[in-house]
């Protein structure tokens, strides 16, 4: 796989360089020899691999440990519920300002101020104390994550915009081996540090702080497209060319592109808030709903990687969301009628569901022309969409703790579905936002 990575770069350098010398005359520095570039094209592969594996296990590790954590601090359900609920909204208070940040210091430069803060959340919010305390850190981690989640597609437009579909799906792959690692074995290794619920959350610091290095040399290197000088060499020559200003809002695909994305970000985050707990209720041990979640999230390993890559050759995404959608009916389903005696059926179904979200990501990539448009959309898109999704997870612990089981809940789940794969088909035709907003202007 490697192997084909580095011969993808080679094409790329390749494809960049008439570009990179045709704009030399606009840029205060000579250009870089191929070594150096290709040097840090790989460090950038680096760089998006570990942040990706560094996105999701603040909450799958929550996720499986929800129970002893809602032990140790005195939470309600309902605290609970709120406390699933706060991940989507960091990532739309906080992904909103993702944009600006990096026209003001560069993308490289704000990931690695992500990596910082998902490192200190996770390292202090076990041990803060108290129910605010923690979500205090959930939040300063989630900051983290949230500016990372908006500039990794804008980033790889801006290094490789001729292999979004193949890029995207490594950084999907990775977030899904992060997410999976989290849930499989988080309660593991909590048991071998002494039964601490507390150091089994502590302990996922460490894999944050690895991913803090490859962004510091990037921020540091100058003749990376770090938002300031290399966009006008490395990016396609249209998108030097002026343009008017994008009215993202004007844009149907872009709110269609939105809710699709809030509705499946709904459904993960429910899965992984509440999933582990509906298989414990349900006669699962804790290790075995932990492995359970797990198998979900493995599941986007190589379906994220597979997904984005036909996508890209698709004219149109809505057949593979309609696919994604049914599976997710078909797994609510048997988590209804019989959560415990086909659980593992159930968590392989609603794995190939939550790859909704590569997809998206994906569509992000497509739906847009320059690397401009790609970061608006991805802003826009992912701001929008976790708002939409914050009442999903706080409903869920509501409505169990009234109802006394998870029959409503199940239902409201795959309720959902139906919505996702109507605006899914909507955000998967084959137009720009650019021509959207420009037509309505």
């Amino acid at each position: 796989m490697m192997g084909g990575m580095a011969s993808e770069e080679t094409r790329t350098l390749k494809s960049t360089t008439n570009v990179s010398n045709s704009a030399a005359s606009d840029s205060p520095e000579p250009p870089r020899g191929a070594a150096t570039r290709a040097w840090t094209m790989r460090l950038v592969v680096v760089g998006i691999v570990l942040s990706a594996l560094n996105l999701r296990p603040a909450i799958t590790s929550l996720g499986a440990l929800l129970e002893d954590v809602r032990d140790g601090l005195g939470m309600s359900g309902s605290v609970a519920g709120l406390l699933t609920s706060v991940p989507p909204l960091c990532f739309a208070v906080f992904g909103v300002m993702a944009p600006r940040l990096a026209r003001r210091f560069g993308p490289a430069a704000v990931v690695c101020a992500g990596m910082v803060a998902i490192t200190a959340g996770l390292l202090i919010r076990p041990y803060i104390g108290g129910t605010a305390g923690f979500l205090a850190g959930s939040a300063l981690a989630l900051m983290g994550i949230a500016v990372s989640n908006v500039l990794m597609p804008v980033i790889v437009k801006r290094w490789f915009p001729d292999r979004v579909g193949s890029m995207t799906g490594l950084y999907s792959m990775g977030l899904a081996l992060g997410t999976a690692a989290a849930a499989a074995v988080t309660v593991p290794t909590a048991q071998a540090l002494g039964g601490s619920w507390r150091s089994g959350l502590a302990v996922w610091a460490a894999l944050a702080a690895a991913a803090i290095l490859p962004w510091i040399a990037l921020a540091r290197h100058r003749g990376a497209p770090d938002g300031q000088e290399a966009p006008a060499r490395e990016a396609p020559a249209r998108e030097t060319e002026p343009k008017p200003e994008l009215r993202i809002t004007r844009s149907r695909t872009a709110w269609a592109l939105a809710v699709f994305f809030g509705l499946q970000a709904t459904a993960a985050y429910i899965t992984m808030g509440w999933m582990a707990q509906i298989f414990r209720d349900a006669g699962v041990s804790a290790g075995t709903a932990g492995l359970l979640l797990a198998v979900t999230m493995v599941m986007g390993v190589p379906l994220a990687f597979v997904i984005p890559r036909l996508a890209t050759r698709l004219p149109h995404q809505g057949p593979i969301v309609i696919v994604l959608g049914l599976c997710g009916l078909a797994g609510y389903t048997g988590l209804y009628l019989a959560p415990a005696a086909g659980a593992w059926a159930w968590a392989l179904l609603l794995g190939i569901a939550n790859c909704a979200f590569p997809l998206a990501l994906t569509m992000v990539g497509m739906r847009s022309r320059t690397g401009a448009g790609v970061a608006q959309l991805s802003a826009f898109a992912q701001s929008t969409g976790y708002l939409i999704s914050i009442p999903g997870p706080l409903l869920v612990g509501v409505l169990y703790e009234s109802s006394g089981g998870w029959g409503l809940p199940i239902a409201v789940m795959a309720g959902l579905m139906i919505p996702q794969m109507v605006v899914g088909v909507l955000a998967g035709r084959d137009r720009t936002v650019e021509d959207e907003a420009a037509a309505t202007g």
